[in-house]
């Protein structure tokens, strides 16, 4: 944003005012600092009624990367402000600016006689000698401080399993993902909300989600209590917390927005919408790097062809030419078998994945059975002694209270899991009895089963 086609563009995008010329005498009146135009319209944003809710937006993407989503805008009804809004926000916008440079003008005078006292001090030997070694401090802006001070107030919070946001502002942290061809994961941080800490414990910082988001998602995060989370609040239009969207980098420096979640959601629940977007908008991501890419081959073919030109003859451009085609297909085919061969490692790991929690979930429920049973009774009057045989030959026994009930036998030969089966039945030879699902509520006495019951297991 060096120059003043890039400052307007990126006042645009955040404000969303579409008047260039607007725009245009907004910059001038605070002498084109980005920071003070764009704080004196998010300012008096404030003051007007937000909208109720904000809906789930999906981005048109085109074929080729054209124009890739819907561009945002903090007005509601996307139409430009009127002659009105104008000439209400210009005084303020030229006050404001105002301020800010006598602001700014204070600051370095004090700034500056402090270093003049400070060099005094050190030449009559007051002042501390400067230490070998040292470097200077580097000058950091106010987004990327805002941004290392949520970083580090979510990590003390919250812990290191959390997705790794950058610690740098908003736009920046745009064009890393621009340049690193990932779609970018904004999160806005209420620190006051209620649903915040359990969505934060409980969903950002599941393993496997944060290790998705790492993965695949430039990740960044703000609090709407600092300058540039709230900014961006109300430029994404958060009516609700918490709040994630997944954004790209459009052209012209306009931001896409291609996804947005409001209020709590489950690792799962968030991980599907997240890795749907992801799906969906991989064909912009991969032709944004071919064409990259592209770019740079016709870049270096046409600096090799210029070369070969100037030095050469005819057939020593030809022979450049049949190289590089025979290089561009090699890459091609290595390409390919990389890509297969991440697919195929994804896949082994999600199978391995699956069956484990699967596993998991199968010892889990066998330890909650095990547990509900309590400990076993001493032999006695109202004590009936149970013994179950597998379709293995193997037999089990446990004693029970008489007044447990058939549910409590069930539960017992979960627990044990000797049986791979889950649709099985307890039978008694003599007389045969079976003892199914219709008959959990009875109790072992009720059944016949007290003093003593031999079962074996029936499976369908």
């Amino acid at each position: 944003m060096g120059d003043v086609a890039d400052k307007l563009a990126y006042f645009q995008a955040i404000t969303g005012l579409e008047d260039t010329d607007l725009c245009t005498e907004i910059l001038s009146a605070h002498n084109w600092d980005l920071e003070l135009a764009i704080s004196s319209i998010t300012d008096t944003d404030n003051n007007r009624p937000s909208s109720s809710s904000a809906a789930t937006t999906r981005a048109n993407i085109e074929p080729h990367g054209h124009g890739a989503g819907l561009v945002l805008a903090p007005n509601g009804n996307n139409q430009p402000p009127g002659i009105a809004w104008k000439l209400i926000t210009l005084p303020f916008s030229i006050i404001s600016g105002s301020l800010g440079l006598i602001s700014g003008a204070i600051g370095f005078g004090m700034w500056a006689a402090s270093g003049v006292l400070s060099y005094s001090l050190n030449m009559v030997g007051i002042g501390g000698a400067p230490r070998s070694g040292t470097t200077p401090l580097l000058v950091v802006s106010q987004a990327a401080s805002e941004a290392v001070d949520f970083v580090a107030s979510f990590e003390r919070d919250y812990g290191r399993l959390r997705p790794n946001f950058v610690t740098e502002g908003f736009m920046d942290a745009l064009q890393r993902s621009r340049h690193e061809y990932k779609l970018m994961f904004v999160y806005l941080h209420s620190p006051e909300h209620p649903d915040t800490p359990a969505f934060c414990e409980g969903t950002l910082c599941n393993e496997m989600l944060a290790s998705f988001l790492n993965e695949n998602f430039v990740a960044w995060g703000g609090s709407v209590k600092a300058s540039e989370g709230f900014k961006m609040s109300n430029s994404l239009k958060a009516s609700r917390y918490p709040f994630c969207a997944v954004v790209m980098a459009a052209t012209n420096q306009r931001i896409a927005l291609l996804q947005q979640v409001e209020g709590p959601r489950s690792p799962e629940e968030l991980l599907t919408v997240l890795q749907r977007v992801l799906e969906e908008s991989s064909p912009v991501l991969v032709s944004a790097r071919v064409e990259a890419e592209e770019r740079r081959n016709n870049l270096r073919l046409r600096e090799e062809q210029d070369a070969a030109y100037r030095a050469a003859l005819e057939a020593d451009q030809a022979r450049e030419r049949q190289r590089q085609e025979e290089q561009e297909r090699l890459e091609r085919e290595a390409a390919e078998a990389e890509t297969k061969r991440k697919e195929e490692e994804e896949a082994c790991e999600r199978a391995a994945q699956e069956a484990a929690e699967r596993e998991a979930a199968l010892a889990k429920m066998r330890e909650e059975k095990a547990l509900s049973l309590g400990a076993e009774p001493e032999k006695g009057p109202d004590v009936t002694q149970v013994l179950v045989r597998f379709p293995s030959g193997e037999r089990k026994g446990r004693r029970f209270h008489c007044t447990a009930k058939i549910q409590s036998l069930y539960d017992y030969v979960d627990s044990l899991g000797c049986l791979q089966v889950n649709d099985y039945s307890l039978v008694s030879n003599f007389p045969r009895t079976v003892y199914g699902r219709d008959k959990l509520a009875v109790s072992l006495k009720e059944a016949g089963l007290h003093p003593q019951a031999s079962l074996f297991i029936e499976t369908k």
